[in-house]
């Protein structure tokens, strides 16, 4: 059968074929320990879930507007006043069905044929393949792990060309943690203003950040600037809710409503359940987010202080996010020639799961997710380390 082009372009998604794998040697009686996941392993908080009954005993299960119900819309709003202190209000904010989705359709309404757009690397999976889908060209900007992986306005200038239309901005970052200080936010914030770019700021992670480590956002940028930056964040990593699938952006609202004719003909609205479940965790107690933010830290410790045994491995101290990106490369030689072989060793051989790093833009390192219990996160990596060094 004969696809289109754009399908073929696609890579698979490294993640899913180490979970697919990992599902199979489960399948086999194969004991395995994953730390290649990327959700919070806590419950829903309570008081959500509760919102989400109310709304289907109330028969609060037809069609919404698509761009999200006002209620939900106004309390996204409301969230960036009550912790950014700016002045946004519901005509600025979509609701879209999670913030890939999000970044999906800023895409396909702000990128045209043969658009550049700046991808600092590591990144998320999915940024390269959304601009391609959008027929625009992905251009890679490489860090190290020497600077904790972060790009400043010397590196994205020399990437700069007149086709350059947007930056995607990811603070804390999936996959390396690195959180951007407030002085390295604004200096590349003032020189997309100054170049005329478009930051499309990706802020998923921006509640769970750890000790000493404030929650930043460009938020305030946007306001300023609204032409400039769009703010992409959604409920699911700071209230454990991956799979109600929601997030939203924060955008002029010319571009709003290009989001939401983009969204009326590809999903329509986001689940009406879903979204006032949202409103409940946007609105309500955020105590439950400290004591996830709590254990996360924990653990981050932990799995530190256990890699920092391992010889000739640098892995930059994360300040956000629940990731740990170690350069392991120094491990690559007769043994494993990539990421892609050595995660595939320490899968099948000591049943232990980690997603190579090629899959981040950065085929010297490894991506080790710390959001599980202690107990797992301590046996894995010490299984892992007697693979690698014995």
């Amino acid at each position: 059968m004969k696809l289109a082009d754009r399908v073929a372009q696609l890579k698979p998604s490294a993640t899913l074929a180490v979970s697919n794998k990992a599902q199979d040697l489960k399948a086999q009686g194969k004991a395995i320990l994953s730390l290649s996941v990327g959700e919070p392993d806590f419950p829903t908080p309570e008081h959500i879930c509760k919102a989400a009954k109310e709304a289907i005993d109330a028969g609060f299960t037809r069609y919404t507007p698509v761009p999200g119900i006002p209620e939900l819309r106004a309390a996204a709003a409301g969230y960036f006043n009550r912790y950014y202190g700016i002045a946004a209000d519901a005509d600025h904010i979509i609701i879209s069905n999670g913030g890939k989705h999000c970044l999906y359709n800023l895409c396909q309404a702000l990128l045209n044929p043969g658009d550049h757009v700046l991808i600092p690397a590591p990144y998320w999976v999915s940024y390269p393949s959304m601009v391609e889908l959008a027929a625009a060209k992905p251009v890679i900007i490489t860090t190290v792990p020497e600077k904790d992986f972060k790009v400043a306005p010397a590196d994205l200038e020399k990437s700069l060309t007149p086709k350059t239309r947007v930056l995607l901005l990811n603070s804390p970052s999936n996959p390396t943690g690195a959180c951007y200080s407030k002085e390295e936010l604004d200096a590349i914030a003032l020189w997309a203003v100054e170049r005329g770019v478009v930051v499309i700021a990706d802020e998923i992670y921006d509640r769970l950040v750890y000790s000493g480590t404030p929650a930043l956002s460009l938020c305030s940028w946007w306001q300023k600037h609204p032409e400039n930056f769009v703010i992409v964040n959604g409920v699911t990593k700071t209230f454990a809710m991956p799979g109600w699938r929601v997030g939203y952006a924060l955008a002029h609202p010319d571009l709003i409503r290009a989001m939401s004719r983009l969204q009326g003909h590809a999903t329509s609205n986001v689940c009406s359940v879903s979204q006032k479940a949202a409103v409940a965790a946007l609105n309500g107690d955020m105590g439950v987010v400290q004591e996830m933010r709590s254990a996360f830290e924990r653990r981050r410790n932990l799995a530190l202080e256990i890699i920092a045994a391992w010889p000739d491995v640098i892995c930059p101290k994360p300040f956000g996010a629940f990731y740990l990106f170690p350069d392991v490369h120094r491990y690559y030689g007769s043994r494993f020639a990539d990421s892609t072989s050595l995660c595939s060793f320490l899968l099948s051989e000591v049943g232990v799961a980690f997603v190579p790093g090629l899959a981040f833009g950065d085929d010297r390192c490894i991506r080790i997710s710390y959001a599980v219990s202690d107990d797992t996160l301590i046996k894995a990596l010490h299984l892992a380390a007697k693979a690698l060094i014995h």
